[in-house]
């Protein structure tokens, strides 16, 4: 066997090994597509199935234990969206005892001081900097 040969089969043994994987991910992809097309439609059959008991069009016997599991979720989100109307409207109205923007900003970073040294460069660190470069000298 010649190393053109041996090539060849390789090379024919990778590309089938690339088109069945290719196969299998098309095939997981449309396996994974058809899932939650199912889920789907599972979702859309409790939601009229709940329309339906609360309408009292079917009877509520066999499904009780379900629906009172969909309401009682239903008033945990009603709970958690009133919950958080009132944190927000607490964000709306600060407190009288609250800091103001700038006692808090004061707060959180204490190292800068109330007026800012007036600058008439580019910085400290430009000196050093033009000094080692072989810049314009300081003018100090």
């Amino acid at each position: 066997m010649t190393v053109l040969d041996s090539i060849a089969k390789q090379a024919n043994r990778l590309a089938t090994d690339v088109q069945m994987s290719l196969k299998r991910a098309r095939v997981e992809g449309e396996r994974r597509l058809l899932q939650r097309q199912h889920r789907a439609a599972l979702e859309e059959l409790g939601e009229r199935t709940y329309e339906l008991v609360r309408s009292n069009a079917i009877p509520e016997e066999p499904l009780a234990t379900e629906i009172a599991a969909v309401e009682s979720k239903l008033m945990e989100i009603e709970a958690k969206v009133a919950e958080i109307d009132s944190l927000r409207s607490e964000e709306d109205e600060p407190a009288a005892d609250d800091a103001t923007p700038e006692d808090a900003s004061r707060t959180a970073f204490p190292m800068v001081g109330d007026d800012p040294a007036p600058r008439t460069g580019p910085g400290p660190g430009w000196e050093a900097t033009e000094r080692f470069f072989g810049g314009p000298a300081s003018k100090d």
